[in-house]
């Protein structure tokens, strides 16, 4: 069986200025990079195989500060990217509550369809092994919809940098 410890990206700038990042890189904030640090310190003494991140800057950046006292390279992947919002991406959120969804939104079914192919490639990648995978809240929330086969508004949302262990 694989063990997964799925990790969320730190805060970010534009997490604290309420901006839907999506599919854009983000930066960490100076929180953020403590949250990463605070992750770091508390995984420094488990075995882990491999650390995966999404592609995306924030999630790279915190998986390299959890990654360092390993020493092992950090893969990415589109598979860990956070849900394309399309042309609300860059908007501030508070103003989107009643504002009609566009047709370039990622659905939650491609979601779902792009969390269970990440499941899947760890589960016959990295068989017997231990994977941290830096990801964003609503990809994570996929994730843990498919595997724990419940739909994604009963999976508890996870904080900056919360850590949440799956065997896959």
């Amino acid at each position: 069986m694989t063990k997964l410890y799925l990790v969320r990206h730190g805060e970010t700038v534009d997490n604290v200025a309420q901006i839907l990042q999506g599919q854009g890189h983000g930066q960490l904030n100076e929180r953020g990079l403590e949250q990463a640090r605070e992750v770091r310190d508390k995984m420094v003494g488990e075995q882990i195989d491999v650390f995966v991140a999404s592609d995306l800057r924030r999630a790279i950046d915190t998986c390299r500060i959890i990654a360092e006292p390993h020493g092992l390279p950090i893969e990415t992947t589109v598979l860990l990217r956070e849900r394309d919002w399309g042309s609300f991406t860059g908007r501030f959120i508070p103003t989107l509550k009643d504002v009609e969804w566009p047709d370039d939104i990622e659905t939650l079914e491609q979601m779902k369809s792009r969390a269970q192919n990440f499941i899947t490639y760890l589960k016959f990648t990295y068989p017997d092994k231990t994977v941290l995978a830096v990801g964003h809240g609503l990809i994570n929330k996929a994730i843990q919809s498919v595997y724990f086969h419940r739909p994604m508004n009963e999976i508890q949302k996870m904080g900056n940098a919360e850590v949440r262990v799956l065997v896959l």
